[in-house]
């Protein structure tokens, strides 16, 4: 007979029901939504989404629900997204195979349906195929929500895997268009200080496209209303107070209460909330009471077959046990032939309540029945099902082989933190099981070039299980324990003459070096390639040199690594290795490029750019398009830059590799930005904030719009963006050239245009004296350019002044040390002798010309108005008026065409100063304002705000474009009109009624 405990009637939850609604509303309309719902266990967020996906059936929406499992921390991951995808296919069927058509084969490692899994494609690594299958995902969800909105959940995201969480949280951030909601809960009672969830949750609150709220406890009259609906009539107020006592308004507990109340009558209990969980399963016959501890045993879900298989029973017995847990509210059955229990805190407490030796017998039940019979279960959760049951039954022998094959089920799924820990496991088990066991598996066999245990060494297996552990660690993006376990294995190995896996683990190491930035990892690859001194030629001396010669591309460009590029090439070449010889070949053309070799650099970047698009090396893509991308914006060619970029992005969606789209967008945006396109340059930048997951593309966005926030002069969004890239370095190795010299360049610009003159010299300082290298044209020509400029606004600032001289000097040794190649750097070293001389009072409207005609026909819209704005300035102080008001004006009116607000300023102040006429009309001060009401004139106004800055008669001479005596005579008015004795009282009172500081006038720098 069923007792019902589960109210007819939903109560409460009016303000979180219209949130849900307009979330589906606006999904609706084509803009997706994500929500989370947190609470405490049993508070009601699986009854709230149950009556929302019941009312967008309603509206006409397809929905589907996944569930996390408990079994997702031992190496079950994508659980409820495969879950999700499988009900989207029963219910939508050949609509959602043409969906998938093209890429059915990655998808399959989601939904098995969708047939067998495909190869990487084009040896792509496995870290960009992750990305792939994340991408691809996002691409069947908005293909499906074409037609129909998608309301999809997943529960109890308190147990998820690091995959799931990684693969949502592209979801939250990437999906930009199609009509699809995404609900997700979670226990806010589970998520203590150090859960993995709480980092998760912190990230997902910035996005201005997750909405968070958590379910309160229900109050009394809440309570009274899911007592009427589970007893029929309304409570009577002595039970309604016991049970809100007890229960403290949390539902499941008010629903176990009500229905033992009913059956048993009040205080049939103890106060013990296990002792609450566990009546209701006490009070089922013996038989239905074990059936209950096997499905507790089994996991979240239990397939109704495995479960006759553990059980023992004839199958009227077991399906009368099953009878009688569904009707008393204990276990529910699933459309999908499995059961549950109603509640994870009633599995939890049953699970609790059994005997250790019980556990581990059971457990060896379920795993003898899996292995006897593969097909009780479905196949994309069995490897790590069957190695969880063997594991807890401790049965080591069992369990190690079970655990190495879940590791490999998981990487072939590229859910590399699941690897990591089931190989974390199985390094738990390894001594405990005989050596012939051991020497039976293969657990590194598809590590990236790692020189296989050819012989019955024990230390070996050990050091083939460390191998793929540590390249787990590299994709799963935990480099501290990558690093961890590399140091481990080189331990190991001291002593025992194996160079080759010594030599592997030392470039593993190096990188874990960089990305945790304590070294560039130079070292590392240094002992790699003395290890490897003297042996024949072999794949992993192509990997290690390839390694190095990627190492100089980015840390050292030079002649140096140059040679070691070229060794690179050879040496692939000779063992066979086109991955690593295509690798190597783009690292030289990089630097063929940088060493003035352009034509040969693009010849190698090109042919590689081809054979990777023509055999499908996604894995050499990633790199080649990038860099060809990249490089040809370097030496001044934006416009065949953007051609390429165009490719990349068409190939990145292809791929489905949302990092790449990243770095391909980043490097759009710089050639955008070049062509003076900032609001397409912004918006490259903007997707590639979205799509990026890496924190080196992430700093990149965040480089680009700092970068063109400056431009615009909105200097506290610049310095927000600064601050966000330097904190995603760190995360990385940003200490290269290509990424510290932009963010040097950024914040001496700040500190430039904020006045703050010695703190811009002193950043400048320390940026060529970390030991980079010397740098690129592209990333350290414009902060050089940035600092000269800085000294140069420096110029009659006299806190400026101690150390001018010597900052001068080594500002211009500096530039003399690099390369001039191209058109585009040869005219920055022009502009940055051109603002050295300005600094010193040097130069002149000749010098400023000859910048301006080399920048004439670069495509540098933003350069050449800049400089057009100094030489008009230079013109006005030689008296050419007419000439200079012909370039100021091409100068005012290209800043304006770009936006470039602080060039803007800058060209209008100039025009006053100077009284020349711009296109644009000028302001006039406000009427009643207290120059008005003194009686200053215009002149009079830019005087005193010289004044007030505490400039000489001279430097203000200088600054107007006025004769000294001209000054003096002004200055005397001012004194006159303002009624004041002295330049510091008229300072003074100019200051407190707002005279100055409205408009004010640019200092000579």
């Amino acid at each position: 007979m069923e007792s019902r405990t589960v109210s007819p009637v939903f109560v409460g939850r009016a303000p979180e029901c219209a949130a849900l609604d307009e979330g589906l509303a606006a999904a609706d309309a084509g803009l997706p939504q994500a929500v989370l719902i947190g609470g405490e266990a049993g508070v009601g967020k699986t009854r709230l989404v149950e009556e929302f996906l019941r009312r967008a059936e309603a509206a006409g929406a397809v929905t589907a629900v996944g569930a996390c499992v408990e079994v997702g921390a031992d190496g079950l991951p994508f659980a409820p997204v495969s879950t999700i995808l499988r009900a989207l296919y029963r219910r939508l069927g050949e609509e959602l195979t043409r969906a998938a058509a093209g890429f059915g084969g990655e998808l399959a490692r989601l939904l098995p349906e969708l047939g067998e899994p495909s190869a990487a494609v084009g040896a792509a690594r496995d870290v960009e195929v992750r990305g792939r299958l994340f991408e691809l995902t996002g691409r069947l969800l908005e293909a499906l929500a074409r037609e129909r909105a998608l309301a999809l959940v997943i529960e109890d995201l308190h147990w998820s895997d690091t995959s799931t969480r990684e693969l949502l949280g592209y979801l939250f951030r990437s999906l930009q268009s199609g009509r699809v909601m995404l609900v997700a809960t979670y226990r806010s009672d589970d998520i203590h200080r150090r859960h993995p969830l709480r980092p998760f949750l912190a990230e997902l609150d910035r996005l201005r496209t997750v909405r968070r709220f958590e379910l309160a406890r229900f109050t009394r009259d809440e309570v009274r209303s899911q007592l009427a609906g589970i007893r029929g009539s309304r409570p009577p107020e002595d039970l309604l107070d016991d049970v809100y006592q007890r229960s403290d308004g949390n539902a499941f507990f008010v629903e176990e209460l009500a229905g033992i109340s009913t059956d048993c009558g009040s205080g049939g209990i103890t106060d013990s909330v296990r002792d609450l969980l566990l009546v209701r399963v006490e009070a089922l016959p013996e038989t239905a009471q074990r059936v209950v501890r096997l499905v507790a045993r089994g996991g979240s879900q239990v397939e109704y077959g495995l479960l006759r298989a553990v059980a023992g029973l004839c199958e009227d017995d077991l399906i009368a046990a099953l009878r009688a847990a569904v009707g008393a509210g204990v276990l529910l059955a699933q459309d999908d032939g499995t059961y549950r229990f109603r509640h994870a805190l009633a599995r939890e407490a049953v699970d609790d309540d059994l005997l250790p030796g019980e556990r581990s017998r059971l457990s060896r039940r379920y795993a003898e029945a899996l292995e006897a019979d593969p097909a009780l279960v479905p196949p994309d959760g069995r490897a790590a099902r069957l190695a969880t049951f063997w594991y807890h039954a401790h049965d080591p022998v069992k369990a190690l082989p079970a655990v190495v094959g879940a590791a490999s089920r998981a990487r072939g799924q590229h859910a590399y933190a699941e690897q990591l820990q089931l190989l974390e496991r199985a390094l738990e088990l390894w001594d405990a099981v005989p050596l012939e066991v051991r020497q039976s598996l293969r657990v590194a066999e598809d590590a990236d070039s790692y020189p296989l245990c050819d012989c019955p060494d024990e230390a070996l297996g050990l050091l083939d299980m460390l191998a793929a552990m540590t390249l787990a660690a590299r994709y799963a993006g935990v480099p501290e324990r990558g690093l961890s376990l590399a140091k481990r294995a080189l331990r190991a190995l001291d002593g025992l003459g194996h160079p080759l896996r010594a030599a592997w683990f030392w470039v593993e190491k190096s990188r874990f070096v960089r990305n945790l930035g304590r070294g560039s990892g130079r070292e590392e690859l240094d002992t790699a390639q003395e290890l490897l001194r003297g042996i024949d030629a072999s794949p992993v001396h192509a990997r290690v040199l390839t390694e190095a010669a990627l190492w100089g591309a980015v840390f050292a460009p030079g002649p140096d690594s140059l040679a070691v590029a070229g060794r690179a090439v050879v040496l692939a070449r000779t063992v066979g290795d086109r991955i690593a010889e295509l690798n190597a070949l783009l690292s030289r053309g990089g630097l063929l490029i940088e060493s003035g070799r352009g034509e040969e650099g693009l010849h190698d970047l090109r042919t590689v750019a081809e054979q990777a698009v023509a055999s499908d090396l996604v894995g050499v893509f990633t790199r080649s398009h990038i860099n060809l991308q990249s490089l040809l914006e370097s030496m001044g060619r934006s416009e065949e830059s953007l051609v390429v970029a165009e490719e990349g992005l068409a190939l990145a969606y292809h791929y489905g590799l949302p990092d790449t789209k990243a770095w391909l967008q980043g490097n759009r945006s710089d050639a955008l930005f070049s062509l003076g396109r900032w609001d397409e340059a912004e918006e490259a930048a903007r997707s590639a904030r979205r799509s990026g997951q890496m924190p080196v593309t992430q700093a990149l966005a965040a480089q680009r719009l700092a970068r063109l926030a400056l431009a615009r002069g909105d200097l506290a969004v610049a310095e927000e963006e600064i601050t966000t890239l330097r904190g995603l370095h760190r995360l990385h190795n940003g200490a290269a050239a290509q990424y510290a010299h932009p963010v040097a360049e950024y914040r001496i610009a700040l500190a430039a245009h904020q006045g703050r003159i010695l703190d811009a010299r002193r950043l400048w300082a320390e940026a060529v004296s970390t030991g980079l290298g010397e740098g690129t044209g592209a990333y350290t020509w414009p902060m050089v350019a940035a600092a000269a400029e800085a000294e140069s606004a420096a110029r009659g600032v006299p806190a400026a002044l101690p150390g001018q001289a010597e900052a001068l000097a080594a500002l211009r040794d500096y530039a003399a040390g690099l390369r001039r190649d191209y058109p585009v750097w040869e005219a920055y070293a022009a502009l940055v002798e051109a603002e050295l001389r300005r600094a010193e009072g040097a130069g002149g409207a000749a010098e400023w010309a000859a910048v301006a005609g080399m920048f004439d026909g670069l495509g540098r819209p933003f350069e050449l108005a800049r400089v057009h704005q100094r030489w008009a300035e230079a013109l006005l102080a030689e008296g050419e008026r007419e000439r200079a008001g012909e370039v100021l004006v091409r100068a005012h009116e290209g800043a304006t065409a770009l936006g470039a607000g602080l060039l803007v300023a800058e060209t209008g102040q100039l025009a006053r100063r100077a009284r020349l006429p711009l296109t644009r009309e000028e302001s006039t001060p406000a009427a009643g304002d207290g120059a008005e009401s003194f009686g200053l004139t215009r002149r009079e106004r830019d005087v005193l705000t010289l004044v007030a800055a505490g400039r000489s008669n001279r430097q203000i001479a200088e600054e107007l474009f006025i004769s000294p005596k001209t000054a003096s005579v002004h200055v005397s008015n001012i004194l006159a009109k303002l009624e004041v004795s002295g330049r510091g009282e008229a300072a003074a009172l100019a200051h407190r009624l707002g005279i100055v500081g409205a408009e004010p006038v640019a200092p000579a720098g």
